[in-house]
């Protein structure tokens, strides 16, 4: 008899710091992927306003909306059965107040399925912060490199390397921490830097970028799993190279329908086969992407 496995909460996470084991968290889009990724064990789904970049192909995470960002929170709810599933407040959708951001906030949450929201930005968005939370809305905090202040930042650009860098990283974590943030994430800051907010806050710290000693790991499944060949940056492992591996699949099978060798006859259905189980075409899926 298979067996629902137990969801990792808010509390699990915090747990598995005092513990000292390693979060793994990673990017997820759609329902296939959220299954993929649940099975494989990852602990955390993030959907990311990154889908803005890999999933849209823009330059920034700028142009991604609220209903967006919904829309695939719910197809990466339906697929993930074990992993807490975060979804990201995308750009202005809660900068221009603390009511907008209490309603997206709360709209992500019963449209979309996700059990948490994450928002970029420091002890500016404290405030935010603790009416969500009072609201019953986990909240994942976001420092360092924040992709929606691209423009401002001057590109994606490590932070925290100029003056006062530590101590304004340093108060933003503690003081989204009082706010009760659940999690922080670290991204783009120098990995000393890293371990001190890390052994600050009783909170997990989750870094992308940002070293070794932070209580776990982000990173953009396309980006892990080798999509995209022309991107290499410094702070990602690739543990695979889908991306040539999906190109030379695609050939093979451009190349047998071309020649003739795709369908077989044996993937053909056949007028007897009809007749004899005239269900056969509504029984059978086309594709394993909604099974469990």
């Amino acid at each position: 008899m298979q067996t629902t496995p137990r969801r990792v909460t808010i509390h699990t996470l915090r747990q598995m710091k005092e513990k000292g084991e390693k979060i793994a968290m990673l990017t997820a889009y759609d329902a296939t992927f959220a299954r993929l990724l649940d099975e494989a064990g990852a602990d955390v789904l993030l959907v990311g306003d990154s889908l803005g970049m890999v999933i849209q192909g823009h330059d920034t995470t700028l142009p991604v909306t609220l209903d967006e960002i919904a829309y695939h929170c719910r197809a990466v709810a339906r697929g993930a059965r074990r992993a807490h599933v975060v979804g990201d407040m995308p750009f202005m959708s809660y900068q221009a107040s603390l009511e907008q951001g209490m309603t997206n906030a709360g709209k992500l949450m019963k449209e979309g399925g996700c059990h948490a929201v994450k928002l970029e930005g420091g002890a500016v968005h404290a405030e935010l912060v603790r009416k969500l939370v009072a609201a019953g809305i986990p909240v994942m905090g976001h420092i360092g490199l924040t992709p929606q202040s691209y423009h401002q930042l001057g590109g994606f650009k490590v932070q925290g390397r100029d003056a006062g860098g530590r101590e304004r990283l340093l108060e933003d974590a503690l003081t989204l921490e009082a706010a009760g943030a659940y999690s922080i994430v670290l991204e783009a800051i120098p990995a000393d830097i890293a371990r001190e907010i890390t052994a600050a806050v009783s909170v997990p710290t989750i870094g992308i970028g940002a070293g070794t000693a932070c209580d776990g790991q982000v990173l953009v499944s396309y980006d892990a799993l080798g999509m995209d060949e022309t991107f290499k940056p410094r702070f990602v492992r690739r543990y695979a190279t889908l991306g040539s591996t999906i190109k030379d699949a695609i050939a093979h099978y451009v190349s047998d329908v071309r020649s003739g060798q795709f369908p077989s006859d044996a993937e053909s259905f056949t007028v007897a086969e009809n007749k004899a189980t005239p269900s056969t075409m509504e029984s059978t899926p086309y594709s394993s992407a909604g099974k469990k």
